[in-house]
């Protein structure tokens, strides 16, 4: 029996570094092209042209695991659309794969920050449409942010829940994570009015 394992989130959620980590295990077939580059345009994912046109879906060969990434809505060959994911995964299944689906989240205000830098509009909506068909699947919710803090910790978790090979290696997973992408959105905070309580209270 075939796995196929869909990660997906709105633009900017983190896809690509996700990608990066589930390409790490030999086991897995998927967006290999990222462990040589830091970023790869969407349309040269693996399974991109099945996202546009499922009926090729087929064409795309993998022994037991394969991994898929796909934003909503995402760029392809220079225009932005949305994923039509029940057309995907029902000619997944007619193929016999088993269906995993794992859904990216970030810092919301980051998120929107992010959107709004790179495309010029906020496009979270465009995904929230789907996410009650999504939940059909019981999906496994990725944090960009747990990942960052936990590290392999966190990379082990996701493997067990989502009971599908990760490499959890410390070493490769902190060369992954070397730069992190929320940095350049914040600033220390003022001082507020609350710290001079919770340094009391701390004996500070």
């Amino acid at each position: 029996m075939k796995t196929l394992l869909i990660i997906t989130g709105p633009q900017g959620s983190g896809n690509h570094l996700f990608s990066k980590i589930f390409a790490q295990h030999p086991a897995v077939f998927a967006w290999s092209a990222l462990n040589e580059e830091y970023w790869v345009p969407h349309d040269q994912e693996p399974f991109a042209e099945a996202w546009h046109d499922p009926f090729t879906l087929p064409y795309v060969k993998f022994d037991q695991y394969a991994v898929t990434s796909i934003s909503c809505p995402y760029a392809y060959h220079g225009n932005t659309v949305e994923p039509n994911y029940a057309e995907f995964v029902t000619t997944a299944e007619r193929l016999g794969y088993t269906i995993k689906l794992a859904i990216i989240g970030r810092d919301q205000t980051v998120l929107r920050y992010q959107q709004e830098r790179v495309r010029g509009t906020y496009s979270y909506p465009r995904f929230e449409k789907y996410i009650t068909y999504l939940q059909k699947f019981n999906p496994v919710y990725l944090s960009t942010e747990l990942l960052y803090l936990y590290k392999e910790n966190y990379v082990r978790s996701l493997s067990k829940q989502l009971d599908f090979p990760i490499d959890c290696d410390a070493e490769r997973i902190a060369k992954i994570l070397e730069t992190d992408p929320n940095a350049k959105y914040f600033v220390p905070a003022p001082d507020q009015e609350l710290d001079k309580i919770v340094k009391k209270v701390s004996g500070l």
